[in-house]
């Protein structure tokens, strides 16, 4: 019987997962995935404001234009929020997350209020989790561990 040569806890904790794509579909993944996302969205935006009727013009340009915002905006911020400080960084993702959904939920008709509540309320969420994945992950300069 042959039993694995014991390894050092340095090497364990070194070890790294590997990638099952290519670099190309990394490449081709960072332009199609917030594509997908932004086509659903716009969907989505289009079928609150349309409360189950018919599907009409203006429907329909109000979905493509909401896609092509969020997903211009979701392209920039995978591009730039690497960029930023740990506290700008948490920040930006969690702005983007309370408009996109305060967004989405006024477009099913409730108070202004209501809707601003929600986004603000999941930014803020968005904000503490995401601040302290950022805090536990990365130096005071915001280098991430290799």
């Amino acid at each position: 019987m042959t039993h694995a040569a014991p390894r050092s806890r340095g090497m364990i904790e070194q070890s790294r997962t590997t990638d099952v794509f290519d670099a190309r579909t990394h490449r081709m993944a960072r332009v199609v995935l917030p594509v997908l996302a932004g086509v659903v969205y716009g969907y989505w935006a289009a079928a609150n404001r349309r409360y189950g009727g018919p599907i009409t013009g203006s429907n329909l340009l109000l979905g493509i234009l909401t896609g092509l915002v969020f997903t211009g905006v979701l392209i920039t911020l995978l591009t730039l929020a690497p960029r930023l400080r740990r506290g700008p960084h948490a920040l930006v993702w969690a702005a983007f997350a309370g408009c996109a959904v305060g967004f989405l939920y006024s477009q099913s008709n409730p108070s202004i209020y209501r809707s601003v509540g929600v986004g603000v309320g999941l930014m803020v969420g968005t904000f503490v989790i995401l601040f302290y994945r950022y805090y536990t992950k990365e130096d005071a300069e915001g280098n991430r561990p290799e």
